[in-house]
């Protein structure tokens, strides 16, 4: 897996003092702003000798949220200014209202503003117990993609924060865990398909779960090939993936805790490492992202990876299929028939939805294997979410309310807003085939709603399972960085589903 440079995360017990700062090349306070005006925590001021209340007093946008003010202090002719030794910038960084969203904010604007450098400390004042989003807000806006090249990358993070206040050392480790989970996901999902196809994603599951520290973490992890597959019935993975020189592989990581019963967390993630649209195929233009088509089961691999560092007492088990969706004499074709595990017969009526097919499968198989308590997928799977949503809200397709309400909790806590969306009864008419037990996509062209289709499509696979549908296909990549969410593939969901787990 490419390296991955996070900065390091230490804290100390407030307030700040002179001996805190020493070896910092940057420093930080944390400023809100309400109904009173603006706040600036006392402390900072006192050691550096400024009146940073007046100088916050006279800039317009000192506390917005994610907005970042910086004072420069002058060296003084005499050398003897109260800061001469310490950093000559300070960051006032607008905490906003003090609610997770401005401090995730506030702490992507302190990772921009600091990178390059060695050691930022942070004043957090009154903030100590909103910590959590603050750490992920710098550790995500401190993510950069793979680099492949002799010359020199994006700016590297700062190499050390220092969080001055009484903190509590959980949280920040559970910030950390679940800030992991989302750049092991942007990371597996950015690199480059001419590196990345199925056993290459297959052998990185493998090495991950060795070095979370495989069975001693209560993980297993498990690769079958083409054969396999063929000879097990998952009819979707091998005709997706029949079309490429790099064969299909399915993946399966499973978390038992010890002394930990009853059935698992079954989760499935959309592993298409490239998607050419196969003999549908798409335009130049919308290929060139397509190599975070595996979004989903970088998300599900890092999730369940993630329930083991924190040891939750929960059992999770999962299924990666893993694809690349090719054109080639031996691709499935539009009018194709194609048998899935569970013995349903689906008509193709478009290779780039290809999607689905593989998603039916692992679904079906996985249910069948380990009786799962819930079923979540995952998926960069139709564009018409992000029509209806745009790229901040992913859709969210449950078959029970409670399953519905406990994501969306779980997601507005993580800065990971998911919509629900309705299973339309109405639709479902929309799917049926002539030549077999359902078209995996809509047949009837005066039925819109092609997400909520393809979610129709993948409800018969749950069966009576309860079951949950991540549609990320808008927020799932970004065009450009905005607060902690950076330039390309973004791990949407890891941290809502991380949050949910630890919370049922």
């Amino acid at each position: 897996m490419p390296a991955d440079l996070v900065p390091h995360v230490n804290h100390v017990p407030g307030p700040v003092a002179r001996g805190t700062l020493d070896g910092a090349d940057a420093v930080a306070l944390l400023v809100t702003s309400g109904d009173d005006g603006v706040a600036v925590p006392a402390g900072l001021d006192a050691v550096l000798g400024v009146d940073l209340a007046a100088f916050a007093a006279g800039e317009r946008s000192v506390g917005r949220a994610g907005e970042l003010t910086t004072l420069t202090l002058p060296p003084l002719l005499d050398g003897a200014a109260p800061w001469d030794g310490l950093p000559a910038r300070v960051h006032l960084a607008g905490a906003g209202d003090g609610g997770s969203t401005a401090l995730r904010r506030a702490g992507a604007a302190l990772a921009r503003a600091a990178a390059g450098r060695t050691r930022l400390v942070v004043d957090l004042g009154d903030h100590a117990e909103g910590v959590g989003p603050l750490v992920e807000g710098l550790l995500l806006a401190s993510y950069r993609p793979p680099f492949t090249g002799v010359g020199d990358g994006p700016t590297a993070p700062v190499a050390e924060v220092v969080l001055v206040g009484d903190v509590d050392a959980d949280t920040v480790t559970t910030a950390q865990v679940a800030a992991r989970a989302t750049r092991r996901a942007r990371l597996l999902a950015a690199t480059p398909s001419s590196t990345k196809n199925p056993a290459w994603l297959a052998d990185q599951a493998v090495a991950l779960v060795k070095e979370a520290g495989g069975s001693r973490a209560g993980l297993r992890v498990t690769v079958r090939d083409e054969a396999w597959i063929v000879r097990t019935g998952l009819g979707g993975l091998g005709a997706v993936g029949g079309g490429s020189a790099s064969p299909p592989r399915l993946v399966v990581v499973e978390y038992a805790p010890k002394g930990v019963g009853g059935d698992p967390v079954l989760l499935v993630g959309k592993g298409i490492t490239y998607d050419t649209g196969g003999l549908s195929i798409k335009p130049r233009e919308a290929m060139v992202p397509m190599k975070t088509d595996m979004s989903g089961a970088a998300i599900v691999l890092a999730v369940t990876l993630a329930a083991a560092e924190l040891a939750l007492p929960r059992r999770v088990v999962a299924v990666l299929p893993l694809a690349e969706n090719a054109v080639s004499g031996s691709a499935y074709r539009p009018g194709d028939v194609v048998r899935v595990y569970d013995g349903t017969t689906v008509e193709i009526g478009n290779t780039d939805a290809e999607g689905r097919m593989v998603l039916a499968d692992a679904m079906a198989w996985g249910r069948e294997q380990y009786s799962p308590s819930v079923l979540v997928d995952v998926a960069t799977l139709t564009g018409a979410a992000s029509l209806g949503l745009g790229k901040l809200h992913a859709a969210l397709y449950a078959t029970a309310p409670e399953l519905s309400e406990a994501l969306v909790a779980a997601g507005d806590a993580a800065g990971e807003p998911l919509w629900p969306m309705p299973l339309v009864d109405d639709y479902r008419g929309a799917l049926d085939s002539a030549v077999a037990d359902v078209s995996h996509i809509a047949t009837d062209p005066h039925v819109g709603g092609g997400s909520i289709t393809a979610a129709l499509f993948l409800q018969r696979f749950a069966g009576d399972t309860p079951w949950v549908h991540l549609d990320i296909a808008g927020p799932g990549r970004a065009d450009k960085d905005a607060h902690e969410v950076t330039k390309g593939p973004t791990g949407f969901s890891a941290r809502a589903l991380l949050g949910w787990l630890a919370a049922s």
